[in-house]
């Protein structure tokens, strides 16, 4: 059974930075496209970034193009969002998501809180 498990949120000032983790397991994950989702309140939800877990194909909304950056340990199993410049407008519950096709697979999300 495939796991998302996303860690690292938490309540940061404008202007500061924080890590999201997201541990894979449950398969072997080399041909798939790791993703980071945002759905603020009252918001659908929304891409983040995502990176192919075997080559360095990436990809970012331009709203975070600049200030965050996607990577993945292959050896931990773990894809990062690493958030720099953070405006109160990130402030949302970021997913993990993994897919061949289509986004089959979702974590259950952690909270990022950017305050003014």
């Amino acid at each position: 059974q495939v796991r998302l498990l996303e860690s690292g949120g938490g309540l940061v000032p404008a202007g500061g930075s924080l890590r999201l983790s997201c541990a894979a397991s449950g398969r072997t994950f080399k041909d798939y496209t790791m993703g980071w989702f945002r759905q603020a309140p009252g918001k659908e939800r929304e891409f983040v970034a995502h990176i192919r877990w075997s080559v360095d194909i990436i990809y970012y909304a331009d709203s975070v193009k600049g200030r965050f950056t996607i990577s993945r340990d292959n050896a931990k199993n773990t894809v990062y969002l690493q958030m720099n410049s953070l405006k109160p407008e990130d402030t949302a519950v970021y997913y993990c998501a993994a897919k061949l096709i289509n986004w089959d697979y979702w974590g259950q999300g952690t909270q990022v809180t950017v305050s003014s």
